[in-house]
């Protein structure tokens, strides 16, 4: 991956918009459809996921990747990009689905839940090799001199 701090940046962006996007979907979808206020859809937990898990993460990253370079581990980089993205985008599909299904009284099914279940999954699996490479990124970092003079990049 060329430009990883574009990426990270552009994944901020993206998820923030998608977050807004689908508060802005479970507000009106729930009146459109007479859905009682305050009544629990799980339309609301996509838009919080997307924001938590999406948005702010990301924002989170830019900084470590600035500090650590942890996308030089490039085979680590490209997997916990594709299995936090997947898992993120899974899950919250499938928020949408299951909350739109309860909106309009319409029974969901199991599988619904476990493939949510797998989306989380995936982002725990990403989360793991993240951790490897930043832990790799940080072994990687020179030891500073035994001066006590820090210096900058």
């Amino acid at each position: 991956m060329k430009k990883p701090l574009n990426h990270l940046l552009v994944s901020a962006f993206v998820y923030a918009g998608f977050g807004v996007a689908s508060g802005l979907f479970y507000r009106e979808f729930t009146k459109l459809n007479g859905f009682p206020e305050g009544a629990f859809t799980q339309l609301g937990l996509a838009h919080t996921h997307l924001l938590a898990l999406g948005f702010l993460p990301f924002l989170i990253l830019l900084g470590l990747e600035r500090a650590f370079r942890f996308s030089l581990a490039r085979k680590r980089f490209v997997w916990f990009l594709c299995l936090y993205h997947a898992g993120i985008v899974l899950t919250s599909a499938m928020l949408i689905l299951h909350g739109s299904l309860t909106v309009l009284g319409l029974e969901s099914s199991k599988m619904i839940a476990g493939v949510a279940g797998l989306g989380h999954m995936s982002i725990t699996a990403a989360v793991i090799v993240l951790f490897f490479a930043l832990r790799t990124a940080i072994r990687r970092e020179p030891e500073p001199a035994a001066t006590g003079v820090i210096t900058a990049r």
